[in-house]
């Protein structure tokens, strides 16, 4: 995934059981995007199974979903038709037919992602592919409605411009990923009590709904990375994992049967807010212990600048004891908090991602399973703790992959309300 352009400036929420339904889908068709409106069920989880083998021929894509031979070149030859699949050369040297892989075509679909974070907000324009085709950074001491609402008006127009009028009529929609009630984190945030009064009253998907010419979705930030994970990552050999991404605020989200899982509000998965032991009777929540707002607290007490965590999440450089003190505060809590989920969910895997350097990612990651070893698992199975594959970008990225899920992932529902006949997913 790589940036095209990346600017620093100065400039929606659909329930969950509406993600994907067929007033958002009617939305996309009536505004011209034919090719990223409805899919049915089959089309999707050829779409699905392509996503994530990267290229596969008609043959195998019979085999892994049990399509007939026949229904198989059908629909390929409609997704291509389509604009969405783009035929490979024949792959040679065995016996028979030389076979054609199909691949997504990057310039099918476009998404735009917005990410509203403490210090900095994202806006992104991403192709089918989870290519980055343009990027804006936004600093700041703390969000305001108004600057997110300049940010998604002006960064929409001036990426539009940058695709041609056929690319234009295939933007699938605007996914925002942003913290709910964030008017309750006045002292995590920062910002003064009048601002954050204006979130209280702010709606986000109707404001920029009326900015921008496209449907608008909004989800958690957390859960968008989340989102993120599931559909361009790495981890969907896992068809139930927890997420945990590790921002200014620690959070988190859940894929559940090969399906994102949002909960009745949107908010499933929201770890952070679980109660975790700090010594004796005292507890706190998670938020307080492994977020990075809570390193950045610890820096400034031992004297040490914070601007790194922000500047450049990639890089933090050289933090000294205090970052080793952070880690080890994150993962006595976090194992804990892995535990209690996987003895409730029952989850293959652990996934931990964040606005973190990618070596201290993997430093999280190796302490949280040695926790992990030291805790009673008597009953359970033994769960996966593995890394994220998105990095800092995740959560602008899940932001973008909204529209793709609503358009274009699998959807067990698309199945009952077609009343299509036959073929389960694989």
């Amino acid at each position: 995934m790589s940036s095209v352009l990346s600017t620093d400036v100065n400039a929606t929420r659909i329930p969950p059981d509406l993600v994907g339904s067929e007033a958002v889908r009617q939305a996309d068709i009536s505004r011209g995007t034919n090719q990223a409106g409805v899919r049915l069920y089959n089309e999707r989880l050829i779409l699905s199974l392509i996503r994530r083998h990267g290229a596969l021929p008609k043959v195998e894509i019979a085999r892994l979903t049990g399509l007939s031979a026949q229904a198989t070149t059908v629909i390929v030859k409609r997704l291509e038709a389509d604009g969405l699949l783009l035929k490979g050369e024949p792959m040679r040297g065995k016996i028979g037919q030389p076979a054609v892989p199909f691949a997504l075509n990057p310039g099918g679909a476009f998404a735009f992602g917005l990410k509203i974070g403490r210090k900095s907000s994202d806006l992104l324009l991403v192709d089918f592919c989870a290519n980055i085709r343009a990027a804006i950074h936004m600093p700041h001491a703390y969000p305001t409605p108004e600057a997110i609402k300049m940010l998604a008006q002006s960064g929409v127009v001036d990426m539009l411009a940058g695709l041609d009028d056929g690319q234009r009529e295939r933007v699938a929609g605007f996914g925002i990923a942003a913290p709910f009630e964030l008017w309750n984190w006045e002292l995590e945030v920062g910002a003064p009590r009048d601002v954050l009064d204006q979130w209280r009253h702010f709606d986000p998907q109707g404001e920029i709904a009326a900015l921008v010419p496209m449907p608008v979705l909004l989800c958690n930030d957390a859960t968008a990375a989340c989102a993120a994970e599931q559909f361009f990552g790495q981890s969907w050999s896992f068809r139930d994992f927890l997420y945990v991404f590790i921002g200014a605020f620690i959070g988190g989200g859940l894929v559940l049967d090969g399906n994102l899982f949002q909960g009745r509000r949107g908010n499933a998965g929201a770890i952070g807010s679980t109660p975790v032991p700090q010594g004796g009777a005292d507890s706190q929540q998670l938020i307080r212990s492994a977020s990075i707002f809570t390193l950045e607290r610890k820096l400034v007490a031992a004297g040490v600048d914070p601007s790194p965590l922000w500047r450049s999440p990639q890089d933090w450089g050289d933090l000294g004891p205090t970052l080793d003190e952070w880690i080890e505060d994150v993962t006595t809590s976090l194992a804990r908090v892995i535990l209690a989920a996987h003895a409730l969910i029952d989850c293959e895997a652990a996934i931990v991602d964040g606005a973190i350097p990618a070596s201290v990612r993997a430093r999280i990651v190796a302490r949280t399973i040695e926790h992990m070893a030291e805790l009673d698992q008597q009953g359970l199975f033994l769960i996966s703790v593995r890394e994220g594959t998105i990095g800092p970008e995740a959560r602008a990225l899940g932001g973008a992959a909204l529209p793709f899920l609503a358009n274009f992932a699998r959807d067990r529902e698309v199945l009952f309300r077609a009343q299509i006949q036959g073929d389960e997913p694989c």
